[in-house]
């Protein structure tokens, strides 16, 4: 019988957010296909280093050793072609990943794949296959290079995943008002519609799932995935935040209201193994502290047009 990747939580991943593989892509983008696949091949036996969502996706595996049926599936989803990828294979195999699975499409489209694969996440150092996997209803990020944190959970053993709320975990309606009226508009809606649902955002469904793994374990204080809202919201329109999620029947463990304060310091002592904003004015300060990805409008929401 076949695998049914209904089941587990699917993480689609490229070689580019698992691995740093930046100077292997201005090689790529400087000198050509030829020249990257000589130098790959060249390199089969030298250890990639680790990524910015390496943390995750090796967070996310051991979650498997919790259940006896595996929760999560980390799948390679790559635009290399077979011949460039034994490098990838072998340093999964060196870093002890239980990764089996890989996408090599050789430099084709990607959103089929993600599809056929029924992923829930995709994670992506490539701007045009994230634009891609919203556009076609699947929770994407361009992972963003940044540090990488040493222990991003700061030891405290759970997997902690971190959402910006307008057009990430809500759509971008609210943001729209904001940036085509001002903020006196804005909290004028939101104090008025505090009892309306905000239509769902790209990460609705995902923030779902992981509710849905929270709920296998009894103890949710000692849950293995932690979650927190930290969004520029604060009061009146934080309500209308908290009244979305439970309108969901989901909710997230943590939430930071901030009203224009820094997100980075905040990121920074969650411990976040990823955050997700639509703003890269936000994402990439944060990706010095904690891996950062930006989640791209999708089509026809751009609160900018």
């Amino acid at each position: 019988m076949a695998y049914d990747l209904t089941k587990p939580l699917v993480i689609g991943i490229s070689s580019r957010a698992l691995f740093d593989l930046e100077k292997e892509n201005r090689i790529f983008d400087s000198e050509g296909l030829k020249n990257y696949e000589e130098y790959q091949v060249s390199h089969e036996a030298v250890l990639l280093r680790k990524g910015s969502a390496f943390p995750l996706a090796e967070a996310f595996l051991g979650l498997n050793r919790l259940q006896d049926e595996r929760l999560v599936e980390v799948i390679i989803m790559s635009r290399n072609s077979p011949n460039t990828s034994l490098r990838i294979f072998n340093s999964i195999r060196q870093y002890g990943l239980d990764i089996t699975r890989a996408v090599l499409t050789g430099g084709a489209q990607m959103t089929p794949y993600l599809k056929a694969f029924k992923t829930d996440l995709f994670l992506s150092a490539h701007a045009a296959d994230v634009k891609e996997a919203v556009d076609s209803g699947i929770a994407a990020g361009r992972i963003l290079p940044g540090s990488l944190p040493a222990d991003p959970a700061q030891g405290i053993g759970q997997i902690r995943i971190a959402f910006d709320g307008d057009a990430v975990l809500f759509s971008a309606d609210s943001e729209r008002i904001y940036k085509k009226q001002g903020m006196e508009a804005f909290r004028t809606n939101e104090l008025s519609m505090a009892d309306v649902p905000l239509r769902e955002g790209p990460f609705a469904n995902f923030l779902r799932t992981i509710a849905h793994i929270q709920s296998l374990f009894s103890d949710r204080e000692h849950s293995p995935i932690r979650t927190a809202l930290v969004t520029a919201r604060n009061a009146p329109a934080h309500e209308r935040a908290i009244k979305t999620l439970r309108d969901w029947n989901v909710r997230v463990d943590e939430a930071f209201f901030l009203g224009g304060v820094s997100k980075t310091e905040v990121l920074s002592a969650f411990g976040a193994h990823i955050f997700f904003d639509d703003q890269a004015l936000h994402a990439e300060p944060a990706s010095e502290v904690v891996p950062s990805a930006v989640v791209p409008y999708r089509e026809g929401d751009d609160p900018n047009s």
